[in-house]
């Protein structure tokens, strides 16, 4: 694979798996699926997601867990809320909780599901 195609498509995961977490919760909060309501959503959490993808170079080592992964999650949730609170919007506890369970389970739950995968392949191309 190309350098820039794992990061790419990495990057790419990340993004579609949060605007799934937006979908998700709008859905669920009886919210129309407007593009302007899911951008309205979407845009703190993307720019949370961006900023831990450049803090951390994930770039990099885009499939790894502990670093960038780990990182990107808490800083595409904690950096959204902070953004929603200044925006005025909604940052009730129960919404930190399940943002946080909900961002971990698809930032984290995809790598610890792809990174395997990518080693065995890279092992079988070795042998």
């Amino acid at each position: 694979m190309k350098t820039w195609r794992a990061p790419l498509i990495a990057f790419v995961i990340d993004v579609v798996l949060v605007l799934v977490f937006v979908l998700i919760g709008r859905r669920s909060h009886g919210e129309a699926e407007t593009v302007a309501g899911v951008f309205d959503t979407m845009w703190p959490f993307f720019v949370g997601l961006l900023l831990g993808w450049l803090v951390t170079f994930a770039w990099r080592r885009p499939l790894a867990v502990l670093w960038p992964g780990i990182p990107i999650w808490l800083m595409t949730v904690a950096v959204g809320m902070l953004l929603r609170f200044a925006a005025g919007e909604g940052t009730a506890a129960s919404f930190i909780v399940v943002a946080t369970i909900v961002l971990g389970v698809f930032l984290i739950g995809w790598r610890l599901i792809a990174l395997p995968i990518t080693r065995r392949r890279v092992v079988r191309r070795a042998s």
